[in-house]
């Protein structure tokens, strides 16, 4: 008896323990509208948190149990909130991308995030709600982790977050972007890049002392390098997933990716040194003359020494020279996974619609959100969840089966970089091409290089992991992971101008172990009805027939055969050319001049006969005649 009372005081102090450990870190959130003008540059509207910005740093230790209570002050549009990085394993519902697993939270109404965080790292938390991000709505999750293998080789903390910034609202952005006048999709570009919200910083620190600097791109577009001159660092962490400690110079952080460094500074203080950001300019489309594209901050040793400012050695970013990710190692060595049960294998194109528009697609399928939030679809649909068809024909859904190895093959035949994103899962980097360094723009000297399964570089024993990947320009990457982790779950360029537009896809893990583990709580019901948003049926939100996709929000239909952007583009400004013709004539009639004659051209619009040896075949040429007499 005495040693069973024993062993039952022994539980109880473990159980003690283990609950003294853990605990509920709740926030929070009244989300407004607030002024900021963190380049000072231009003051503008942006999205805070209780009535302040930058929004707050959240910060947990692993094991932790996070309740964050937002209530959407906006009035002019709904919200979420995406908890990026986060496995959301048993709280699908939990992870924030409106449609997806949840309505969007209409102004004035409120939706309560509850979910226990059982992994450690450098993440970040963003809007998931049409353009909402980009206009502030973003900021670090740090999760602490007593275990972690390299917290015996630092000293201090610090977080470092880079982003791109606009003057202008996204609602104003996205109208030009999406537009006719817009054929080619040029992505709005940025007014400045800021660091830790702000520009011309200076980082404290102390000598010979090691710092973990934790390093998050929270901006909505433009990849960054980031550097300390004269300074290296040893990676310890990508995207929430320890690494053996690799010395570098500098990393690249495309939108979403994450990396956690220790960088040791030197002995001496009479120096002060600059942090350096370069934003990667082979996204623009152009450059204007008053962007800076290179910006300073700085570790200061003495705030009363010289603040230099960078010393640029190359002419743009595409001679910097970062870190491969792809070659780093995992701390925990997990094997390559086995062979794929399942490969998805799709290519990344630009392409125009009838609309005008420039769409993104994977495959055939630019993503259109369904009528009813997937994860809803799935817990309504019974035996038909494992079928496809009932997530909608332009979500591009996928089926996973628990347990399976997926292999996910993305081929680039886009000029530019894409940094995609999977929720709910990191993933093993098996391979991709170019890789960082000198080559990395090789193809787009030709043709795209898709992956070829019977000729490629031999896959890494320890592939490493992290949950956004860059897909070179006109390149591949090859990706794999076990759907270990049922949900509803968005695969997406990270480029918010490029969601936007399409680039995205839906993949359904394990749906009846959805049914049996997902519940719902009421405070997410009564979002969707306070939107007007059905919470039953197929992406059609047809709950009598779930195949039966009547209705169903589809992508705009193809343009004919033979229509070329270049030819969309000559018709744009041609229609244009045609309606300010008509103006001034309009104009000139109406101005009481006396009859007399003039001469008014008149454009004309044909397409090019095939076999014309110096435009394609499918051009549209604009040409206008000679004049044609007309009275006043």
């Amino acid at each position: 008896m005495a040693r069973l009372h024993q062993l039952a005081h022994l539980f109880l102090l473990a159980l003690v323990a283990v609950c003294c450990q853990a605990k509920t870190v709740t926030h929070d959130f009244r989300v407004s509208w607030v002024t900021a003008n963190p380049d000072g540059l231009f003051e503008r509207k942006v999205i805070g948190i209780n009535g302040a910005w930058p929004l707050p740093l959240i910060e947990v230790n692993k094991g932790d149990r996070l309740v964050v209570n937002m209530h959407n002050d906006l009035e002019d549009r709904a919200a979420s909130i995406h908890w990026h990085g986060m496995f959301q394993n048993g709280t699908n519902n939990m992870d924030g991308p409106s449609m997806i697993t949840q309505c969007p939270v209409p102004a004035g109404h409120s939706i309560t995030y509850n979910f226990t965080i059982e992994q450690a790292g450098t993440y970040w938390y963003h809007c998931h709600t049409d353009f909402c991000y980009p206009d502030g709505y973003r900021q670090a999750l740090i999760v602490h982790d007593k275990d972690a293998f390299f917290n015996d080789d630092y000293d201090e903390e610090i977080v470092l977050t880079m982003t791109d910034w606009y003057h202008d609202l996204q609602d104003h952005l996205s109208k030009e972007f999406l537009s006719l006048y817009n054929p080619s999709g040029a992505e709005p570009i940025p007014n400045s890049f800021l660091l830790n919200d702000t520009q011309n910083s200076n980082i404290t620190v102390k000598p010979n002392t090691t710092y973990l600097i934790r390093l998050i791109n929270i901006g909505a577009f433009v990849g960054q390098y980031f550097y300390v001159e004269d300074h290296s660092f040893k990676i310890v962490e990508i995207d929430g997933v320890y690494v053996e400690p690799q010395e570098a110079n500098m990393v690249y952080l495309s939108t979403a990716q994450r990396y956690a460094v220790l960088l040791t500074t030197k002995n001496s203080t009479d120096k002060n040194y600059p942090i350096v950001t370069v934003a990667d300019s082979s996204l623009l489309d152009g450059i204007p003359s008053d962007l800076k594209l290179n910006n300073t901050n700085w570790l200061e040793y003495d705030k009363k020494a010289d603040h230099p400012i960078a010393v640029m050695t190359v002419d743009d970013s595409t001679g910097l020279d970062p870190y491969d990710d792809i070659k780093l190692v995992p701390h925990d060595k997990q094997e390559l996974f086995p062979d794929p049960d399942l490969e998805i294998n799709v290519t990344v194109t630009m392409q125009n619609l009838m609309t005008g528009y420039n769409y993104a697609f994977l495959n055939d399928v630019t993503f259109t959100p369904p009528k009813v939030p997937s994860l809803y679809t799935v817990l309504s649909a019974g035996d038909d969840a494992t079928n496809a068809t009932i997530y909608g024909e332009f979500t591009h859904p996928q089926v996973l089966d628990k347990g399976q190895v997926v292999q996910i093959v993305v081929n680039n035949a886009d000029g530019g970089t894409h940094p995609f994103h999977l929720h709910g899962h990191n993933f093993q980097m098996i391979d991709r091409a170019p890789g960082y360094g000198p080559g990395f723009y090789d193809f787009l000297n030709g043709d795209p290089v898709y992956y070829d399964p019977k000729n490629h570089s031999d896959f890494p024993k320890y592939p490493a992991r992290r949950d956004t990947f860059v897909l070179p320009a006109q390149g591949y990457f090859v990706i794999r992971f076990v759907a270990d982790n049922p949900g509803v779950w968005l695969f997406h360029c990270h480029i918010d101008w490029h969601l936007s537009s399409g680039l995205a896809m839906l993949l359904i893990e394990a749906p009846k172990q959805i049914q049996e583990s997902t519940h719902i709580p009421q405070d997410h019901w009564d979002v969707c009805a306070a939107a007007n948003m059905s919470t039953k049926g197929n992406a059609a939100g047809n709950v009598d027939d779930f195949f039966d996709l009547k209705g169903e929000n589809k992508q705009p239909a193809w343009l004919p055969a033979g229509f070329t952007t270049r030819g969309i583009i000559a018709l744009v400004f041609s229609v244009i050319s045609a309606v300010l013709g008509v103006t001034s004539i309009v104009i000139y009639g109406l101005s009481g001049v006396k009859a007399q004659k003039h001469l008014t051209p008149i454009t004309v619009v044909r397409e090019r006969e095939s076999g014309s040896s110096s435009h394609d075949s499918n051009d549209v040429v604009v040409e206008q005649t000679a004049a044609v007499s007309k009275t006043g």
